[in-house]
């Protein structure tokens, strides 16, 4: 499996947009989506003693959501490493699924979710399946994940900040701070994140939003790069001296 590395210059930027200026040297992972064998390449380029954020949608799609979010979890328990998961939407819509939100399974089944119940084990499913079949998948799921799997998984932040640089899965409201920002604007988007620059300085490194390349522009790093179907998964080592990707 070929691990892609592309550096790419610092861009020209609005004058009026003060420069990225992190705190402290990190490294963004981009959507995993079940690809675990990617997940553990970006992880062995990231040096020990580094800290790491993974901008969340973990799980889906790929077939190996279940080991990717086993290896994230073990190496977040780790000393040599600072490891943080934030909450995408996948991850949310798998916990309303655990917590009985019959209404919305069909969404999370067609959207990846057949994929992750699969690699715990759990085949008995499929995207129409009554509601007993449901309640049978969620209690297997459940048996299979194991109390700590899922009480991390349940306590994922929604986003991560140092200096001006922000972390999040999907966007922000660029008209709030991102202290008052709503869950649903971090996990699924909003409609200006694209659109309305953010007044204050604070640059958005996010995912989501699936790019050709990962890019820099007016305040946002995008970095979700499809690796479930392109092979290319995305990491953003964000400095006080700029910005690459691996």
């Amino acid at each position: 499996m070929k691990f892609i590395r592309n550096i790419f210059s610092k861009p020209k930027r609005e004058v009026s947009f003060p420069d990225p200026a992190p705190e402290q040297e990190f490294y963004a992972i981009g959507d995993v989506h079940g690809r675990d064998d990617l997940l553990k390449l970006a992880l062995r380029k990231v040096p020990r003693g580094s800290t790491i954020i993974c901008v969340g949608d973990i799980i889906d799609r790929g077939e190996n959501s279940a080991q990717a979010l086993r290896r994230l979890h073990a190496t977040s328990l780790r000393p040599t490493r600072t490891l943080i998961c934030l909450m995408g939407n996948h991850e949310r819509m798998m916990l309303d699924f655990l917590d009985g939100a019959d209404a919305e399974a069909e969404r999370w089944l067609r959207n990846g979710g057949l994929q992750t119940l699969g690699s715990f084990g759990v085949t008995s499913v499929v995207d129409l399946s009554s509601k007993e079949s449901l309640d049978e998948a969620r209690a297997t799921l459940k048996q299979a994940m194991g109390r700590e799997l899922e009480e991390w998984l349940r306590g994922l932040p929604f986003q991560w900040q140092s200096g001006n640089v922000a972390v999040v899965h999907a966007g922000a409201d660029p008209e709030l701070p991102m202290d008052e920002q709503p869950e649903k604007a971090l996990v699924w988007g909003h409609a200006d994140f694209f659109k309305v620059p953010r007044k204050d300085g604070v640059w958005v490194v996010h995912g989501h939003t699936v790019v050709d390349e990962p890019y820099i522009k007016r305040g946002r790093v995008a970095i979700d790069t499809g690796a479930y179907v392109t092979e290319r998964l995305t990491v953003a080592h964000v400095t006080p001296e700029g910005i690459t990707f691996i």
